[in-house]
């Protein structure tokens, strides 16, 4: 099965092209993505005009490229899957008339995705072997950091989600008290490796609560009272702000991960999502898990799949299997699960 996915939720616009025949033989045959990021860098976050401005200008090359790279024509492909929500409105309609329309003309079958998902997904790509369900899934992004159980791929629950601030925003917010670029994330993992871990403690909160809920928000309310403290930040101050933070928010993500698989007794654990690139976050859950089981499969996606692509968004297309009448596609900025 040859699937087109197309993914547009924030400022990228990507499209990848994937064949799949069973779980452990999805193939990544073309992926391409375009990105206005530098344009947002220079505001410090995404501007929604910017970001589905470009995308209506870099749409059709990614296309071309996409099934250039792949040597097909849009009619040897199965189906196109798409990211409908949750997103940014412009920029999700950018994606989702665009797969209507080509479905439209070359009569395929349409996939609407739930970006979230899509990140979950990401795992199955280029997968050697098979991934056992049931699992729970840690979906760290810049916008959400929640936790599913995945019973099937027809049954999936919403365990835990964020009160205020997803684990990426985090990392956003206080990269930018640091004086750090937009985004953040990778910023503060580099000077976090310079730092020293016992210089400064902040609050790793509801790390002990009974729910398998996040908040982050006192966490950056913290970091400014501390900022404060100094006329000036120096190099180390920054390196020691930085590897405090990391290890305060890596601490609760494992934390409430671990709490979920023994809660709900499964074998597997699925990340996904920016932050799971995150070098470090992915040690110290490998850690705890041979603390607690070591027979428990972790499974990360590749780094260039942990941010949006489309091609998580073809390969939950596959498992997610729902074609929809083109009528009753539509973007859903405020979608959840």
């Amino acid at each position: 099965m040859k699937i087109l996915g197309i993914e547009t939720s924030c400022d990228e616009t990507g499209a990848a092209i994937i064949e799949a025949n069973s779980p452990v033989s999805i193939i990544l045959k073309s992926n391409t993505l375009a990105s206005s990021l530098s344009l947002h860098a220079k505001t410090g976050g995404v501007i929604p005009e910017i970001a589905a401005r470009q995308q209506l200008h870099y749409m059709i090359p990614v296309l071309d490229e996409t099934l250039k790279k792949a040597g097909y024509s849009a009619f040897d492909i199965d189906a196109i899957a798409v990211t409908y929500g949750p997103g940014l409105i412009g920029s999700l309609l950018v994606g989702v008339e665009t797969a209507k329309t080509l479905a439209y003309i070359y009569n395929k079958p349409l996939i609407p995705v739930n970006h979230l998902l899509g990140h979950i997904y990401a795992n199955w790509i280029g997968q050697e072997k098979e991934i056992r369900l049931p699992a729970i899934g840690l979906i760290v992004s810049g916008g959400h950091t929640d936790i599913l159980l995945l019973k099937s791929h027809t049954d999936i629950l919403l365990i835990g989600g964020t009160r205020d601030d997803a684990a990426g925003e985090a990392f956003d917010k206080i990269g930018r008290l640091l004086g750090m670029p937009y985004p953040a994330g990778p910023h503060i993992e580099a000077a976090a490796k310079k730092g020293n871990p016992k210089k400064i403690l902040f609050p790793k909160p509801m790390i002990h609560s009974n729910t398998f809920e996040f908040s982050f928000s006192g966490l950056k309310t913290a970091v400014l009272r501390e900022i404060k403290k100094y006329p000036t930040l120096t190099e180390e101050t920054i390196n020691d702000i930085s590897t405090s933070v990391q290890q305060s928010i890596i601490d609760v993500l494992v934390a409430k991960t671990i709490q979920a698989v023994k809660a709900y007794n499964v074998s597997t654990i699925l990340m996904g999502g920016g932050v799971s690139a995150n070098t470090l976050l992915g040690e110290s859950l490998r850690r705890s898990l041979k603390t607690y089981d070591e027979n428990i499969s972790l499974y990360i996606p590749k780094k260039q799949f942990c941010t949006d692509n489309a091609s998580m968004i073809a390969a939950a297309a596959f498992f997610q299997n729902k074609p929809v009448d083109l009528n009753n596609v539509s973007a859903n900025p405020e979608l959840y699960f």
